[in-house]
């Protein structure tokens, strides 16, 4: 399998010359970084959804399709739909005009929400949480796969021989299941025969080696080929690791400050932090530190794919740029190099 090197956002509000950007300015920032991203040669570039002050991903679909006329070879989709409170018939239009629209570079991943604020948005219940998700991404993976699909279920109104418009390609867009650490989503999306993406967001990445073993055991029982699996990590990206340590430094530690103080954990502190930067999922440093970092992964976990999230909130947009040039410049590149190209997988 080709290594495939991309980019996530959440949609996160820049600054520029001292001043935060509007919602609006940022939304449009978004399009000149997915244009800057296909220039660089990076593979896909990914918008998240969250309903959440500062946060600008809550129209993925129609973000995407803008990108996807400002683009011409890069992959768009998804670092995750909260496919629990999404409607699978609404979703399947959406990506497969998406699909249509980008000449066939549309991608999904789909998750059950770690941030939960759809739920109570949208009128949904977190004690369907489980099954919300399993129900909804049974119809989806149908209408994906099947020419005419009759349904029903507790989610929805059923279908009788429903054909939606525009078909997607043959199998449905490529669609990953995004996994936190849960074991049973990791079995999940091997029964349904889905690639992995790994949500890995603090501590040693390595830790996530018995979900790839996983994975690829359950692949074997469930009696299906081996499939990619993916790393999403936070990062920045800048001449020299100082620059890169310093800066990244100055907008993630107020944004996690918060997060711990809202779920009860502890606060970042700077040396917790220079752990993360050495031996931990911040990906966070000069090209060729960020480079080997990655290598590492992909030898480690048997990674297909590797995705950097390189907006924080407030981070200024010249840091952002700088990230996407050289993750697509001398990053990309140099992983290839290291990792020779192809990715090996075990067995």
């Amino acid at each position: 399998m080709e290594l495939e090197l991309g980019l996530n956002s959440f949609g996160e509000v820049a600054s520029s010359g001292g001043r935060d950007l509007s919602d609006a300015e940022t939304v449009r920032l978004l399009v000149e970084e997915a244009e800057l991203a296909d220039a660089a040669g990076l593979d896909a570039f990914s918008i998240g959804e969250h309903y959440r002050p500062g946060h600008n991903d809550t129209a993925t679909p129609v973000l995407l399709a803008a990108m996807a006329t400002a683009t011409e070879r890069i992959k768009l989709g998804t670092s995750v739909t909260v496919l629990s409170t999404n409607d699978p018939v609404r979703l399947y239009h959406q990506y497969s005009t998406l699909d249509a629209v980008s000449n066939g570079r549309a991608e999904l991943v789909l998750g059950r929400a770690s941030v939960i604020e759809s739920f109570e948005l949208f009128g949904y219940q977190l004690n369907d949480y489980e099954h919300l998700f399993e129900e909804k991404l049974e119809l989806l993976l149908r209408l994906m796969r099947e020419e005419s699909v009759t349904w029903s279920g507790t989610t929805r109104s059923p279908l009788t021989g429903h054909r939606p418009q525009p078909r997607m390609r043959p199998g449905g867009v490529p669609t990953w299941i995004g996994v936190g650490g849960d074991p049973n989503s990791v079995v999940r999306a091997a029964k349904n025969g889905l690639p992995l993406m790994l949500a890995i967001i603090g501590g040693r990445p390595q830790r996530f080696a018995g979900h790839v073993d996983l994975y690829f055991r359950a692949l074997e029982q469930f009696g299906r080929p081996r499939l990619p699996v993916g790393q999403h990590s936070l990062g920045l990206i800048a001449d020299t690791d100082q620059e890169a340590a310093d800066t990244w430094w100055e907008y993630w530690e107020p944004v996690v400050r918060q997060i711990s103080a809202e779920r009860g954990f502890y606060g970042p502190s700077r040396p917790r932090y220079e752990a993360e930067l050495d031996s931990g999922a911040l990906f966070v440093g000069s090209p060729e530190t960020v480079a080997q970092k990655i290598a590492t992964m992909v030898r480690d976990l048997h990674l297909s794919r590797f995705d950097l999230k390189y907006d924080i909130m407030h981070l200024p947009r010249e840091a952002r740029a700088r990230t996407i040039e050289l993750f697509g410049r001398e990053v990309a590149p140099r992983v290839r190099e290291l990792t020779s190209v192809a990715v090996r997988l075990p067995g």
